[in-house]
């Protein structure tokens, strides 16, 4: 991802310039965590009674930026964050706010942002699939193929940004061996041959191949089982290094992180059975 410019860098005096908005780039993805940033600075300013532009002089930034900002499409550089504090009220909340903020991760979908970087933290981490390959387990002829089939279709930049992203989230198989990833895949899943033949038969050889490190286990729930606690669709689970548990159900353009622990207990209930 290209650095984001750095806005009014003449920052100790009255007169530091404003940089127009095509100066300051825009993000191309943005996240939860931005805009929430947004969402608190808009209300501050709200209830000090301020519009864009009158905080837009204040911070000697463009009313555009302040705008971009409180939608969450731009990174406020330390400068924006100190001016905007002093502006509304010096309360401290945009100074604690502003070090959690994070850019959108180009190739996750938005609602898939917040677990993968869970994932990457967890200290167990189990899944349940039933329409294709766990993205952990997919090889990049079989990803390329998923996303060479998604409608709207994609264009050529955002298809290699989605196979990049899913190659980088693999890495965890191999980066950390001590922590427990188990899985549970459909037989049908593995017999459908999503990009034809050769991409089938590579798929089934990278699945054998991740699922071979004594961290990774893989289970085939077989066409003939006649129990399934699963019917409700694919699901994951994961303990978090303080030992809270939390659990990711996802459909079609959508997708829910589960923190109630009541919830997640019930989902646990229905996968534990399928474990050997």
């Amino acid at each position: 991802m290209e650095n984001v410019g750095v806005e009014g860098e003449a920052a100790g005096g009255v007169g530091a310039r404003v940089v127009p908005v095509g100066d300051w780039e825009r993000e191309p993805h943005p996240s939860d965590s931005l805009r929430t940033f947004g969402a608190v600075v808009q209300a501050l300013r709200e209830h000090a009674g301020l519009s864009r532009a009158d905080l837009g002089v204040r911070v000697r930034f463009s009313k555009h930026t302040v705008e971009s900002v409180e939608l969450g499409r731009r990174m406020p550089d330390e400068v924006f964050v100190e001016r905007a504090e002093e502006a509304l009220g010096n309360t401290g909340a945009l100074r604690k706010a502003a070090r959690h903020l994070t850019r959108g991760e180009a190739g996750l979908a938005a609602w898939f942002r917040r677990w993968a970087r869970l994932e990457r933290e967890a200290v167990s981490l189990c899944t349940y699939e039933c329409r294709l390959v766990p993205g952990l387990l997919q090889s990049e002829g079989y990803a390329r193929a998923l996303f060479e089939n998604r409608i709207p279709l994609l264009t050529d930049e955002q298809l290699e940004a989605q196979v990049a992203a899913r190659m980088e989230r693999q890495r965890m198989l191999c980066e950390r061996p001590t922590v427990p990833f188990h899985f549970i895949v459909e037989e049908a899943v593995l017999r459908r041959r999503l990009g034809g033949a050769e991409v089938w038969r590579e798929q089934l050889d990278h699945v054998l191949e991740h699922t071979l490190p004594r961290n990774v286990a893989l289970q085939i729930m077989p066409l003939e089982a006649e129990y399934h606690s699963c019917m409700d669709g694919p699901l994951r689970l994961l303990e978090t290094p303080e030992g809270r548990r939390l659990a990711y159900s996802e459909g079609q353009e959508s997708g829910r992180l589960i923190g109630d622990s009541k919830e997640v207990r019930v989902l646990q209930q229905r996968y534990e059975p399928f474990r050997v």
